[in-house]
């Protein structure tokens, strides 16, 4: 079987540089989008909106406008060689009606650049890993509240973005061992019902082995979260993974009833197991970097990068 290695990492950003917003998935709010706009800008970065981001589809109310919009948006703004990185607006649910429509060559052709998202946009780090073995960034998105109204959400993005070697240990004042132990591998993973939906899709890698396998998500109840992590179990993805660090699980029902759920499923691994690190769908979101070699120590409640998540300029 394949064991995961590094992917490419792009630069690191610098003042001046040109970010691009995209819209991949569910429709964006116009207020909260300038007000992270205004956030970029105040980073010397060059925020530049793409055409359809603030577009409705005209019968399906929970799209960023049509799939061919959303894709044509995203590729041209990849492939810009002015753009230096590219930013979802929002995560939601589209991405999967849109990626199949993507130029992969052309995505190839452009060279490494970052992208930053989370949730929703989980299949576009997977397919950016398996097409591009590019390295990218799971964290907050333009327009969301996180970015938009919490400070360590936004500095510890700014400081990924910068001044990635600042960021190499990530951990949170909730990070508590769930099974206990230490492990090497590369990170990898995301929303969990995405990963779950990407199974058997082109884009989707067939196994982690040697993977750091980061998770969360939002509005799953407990049995569904049972059902999800079973699917990935039976399918054979988990099949030699290394570690399991877990992010947040807001709305998904009692702590304590998602915890059995976690440890069931999980436990069986016999790997160490991290919970509550601090990232995904929750108040203050730390970015986590995928496809980098990484040390977790759940006892310690850290993930620490061996590299930088981006290179030196």
């Amino acid at each position: 079987m394949t064991t995961l290695t590094p992917l490419l990492r792009p630069r690191r950003l610098a003042p001046g540089d040109r970010v691009a917003v995209v819209a991949p998935s569910g429709p964006v709010v116009p207020e909260r989008l300038d007000a992270g706009l205004d956030i970029l800008r105040g980073w010397d970065l060059d925020p530049v909106v793409a055409p359809h981001v603030l577009d409705r589809h005209p019968r399906l109310d929970y799209l960023a406008g049509d799939d061919e919009a959303r894709a044509r948006d995203f590729q041209d703004a990849w492939c810009d060689p002015a753009v230096a990185a590219v930013m979802s607006a929002r995560g939601g649910y589209g991405a999967q009606r849109m990626i199949d429509l993507l130029d992969w060559e052309a995505l190839a052709a452009a060279g490494p650049k970052t992208f930053v998202g989370f949730s929703d946009v989980t299949v576009l780090h997977e397919a950016f890993a398996r097409r591009l073995g590019l390295a990218t960034l799971y964290g907050p998105v333009a327009a969301g509240v996180s970015f938009t109204k919490d400070e360590p959400t936004r500095d510890h993005l700014r400081r990924t973005l910068f001044e990635p070697e600042t960021v190499r240990t990530l951990t949170s004042a909730t990070a508590a061992p769930l099974v206990p132990g230490r492990a090497r591998g590369i990170t990898v993973g995301g929303c969990l019902a995405m990963l779950a939906a990407d199974i058997g899709t082109p884009h989707a890698r067939t196994s982690l082995r040697g993977g750091i396998l980061v998770l969360e998500d939002v509005g799953e109840r407990p049995y569904q979260l049972d059902r999800l992590l079973t699917q990935l179990l039976r399918s054979g993805r988990l099949d030699g993974v290394a570690g399991i660090a877990l992010g947040s699980w807001r709305d998904c029902g009692p702590p304590e009833e998602v915890r059995a759920v976690l440890l069931d499923r999980l436990g069986g691994l016999g790997v160490p197991v991290v919970e509550e690190l601090g990232f995904g769908h929750c108040d203050s979101s730390l970015t986590v970097p995928l496809g980098i070699p990484a040390v977790l120590d759940a006892d310690a409640g850290t993930l620490t990068l061996e590299v930088p998540a981006l290179t030196e300029l």
